[in-house]
């Protein structure tokens, strides 16, 4: 998969996967990443599939409406992939927080749904629930930043809380945050979501 490693300074921080939203490309989020923590390692990647010339990680049939089966094959590729870069760069496997994005959020919740050790934890900004009527793995030792916009056009907020009870019922330590916004993502919610790093993830 087309990608950016940076190597961070500090040992001891998780590698940062950075799963951009529809049209974006492994260098959107780079900014967000710094602002999150500018010390860990950085995994950028660019979503596989092209809809309208844009990179997504997944197809769709219809806005709000997933392939779930493209998504199941994607979630398996992005993991492999995952596998293969741990090797070729050295960084712990078992120690990745994603952060994603609207699609990226999406791909980065069916890794959840799908395996209990691919992440150690996630910042999803404005995800959807990625399967319907599939109960996750267990996630007992997982952290979860959801951040979501009350007026989302795209996403009702019945989908957001859908998701978080999901990931609770999995066993996942959610934290919900909400803005008064849109799907856009705010300099507020960024700030929530470094926070809740901090706190679970920052060293001194």
């Amino acid at each position: 998969m087309i990608h950016i490693f940076k190597k961070g300074i500090d040992k001891q921080k998780p590698t940062l996967l950075l799963l951009h939203g529809t049209g974006g490309t492994e260098e959107s989020l780079l900014a967000l990443a710094d602002r999150i923590d500018s010390t860990a390692n950085i995994l950028s990647v660019r979503g596989n599939v092209l809809e309208n010339g844009m990179p997504r990680f997944f197809r769709r049939f219809a806005e709000g409406l997933l392939d779930e089966e493209d998504l199941k094959y994607r979630t398996n590729e992005l993991n492999i992939f995952l596998d293969e870069a741990a090797e070729k760069y050295g960084f712990r496997r078992d120690y990745i927080v994603a952060i994603g994005y609207s699609n990226g959020a999406n791909i980065a919740a069916s890794q959840l749904f799908h395996q209990s050790d691919t992440l150690c934890g996630a910042i999803l900004h404005h995800p959807m629930v990625p399967i319907k009527n599939m109960k996750p793995a267990d996630l007992s030792e997982v952290p979860v930043f959801i951040g979501a916009g009350t007026n989302d056009p795209l996403i009702p907020e019945q989908e957001t809380i859908a998701l978080e009870e999901i990931l609770r019922g999995a066993n996942a330590t959610v934290h919900m945050h909400w803005e008064n916004q849109g799907h856009q993502l705010s300099f507020s919610e960024v700030e929530a979501a470094k926070t809740w790093y901090e706190e679970f993830f920052g060293r001194e």
